[in-house]
């Protein structure tokens, strides 16, 4: 499946914030989120593009991948546990 096909069930747009803000903003809406929900954070901060999914890594959710667009990022998450 092509990235740019995922629906998403949050839509959360961060442009025009830089780093730590894209982080902060995931990791809050990711807590508000059901388990097995899609998050898609739209960001203009090249940083996310390795921040993201590290942050995945370090959180225990699922990185489902990226595309970017006119200068704008939009990265998908799957939230498949709680964090604290």
């Amino acid at each position: 499946m092509d990235v740019k096909d995922i629906k998403a069930d949050v839509v959360h747009d961060v442009t025009g914030t830089f780093c730590p803000v894209p982080v902060a903003e995931t990791a809050k809406q990711i807590k508000e989120m059901e388990i097995g929900q899609i998050l898609e954070l739209i960001a203009d901060d090249p940083g996310v593009v390795e921040d993201i999914p590290a942050w995945c890594k370090a959180t225990g959710q699922e990185f489902l991948g990226m595309y970017e667009e006119d200068g704008e990022y939009h990265l998908f998450v799957k939230k498949i546990r709680e964090t604290k």
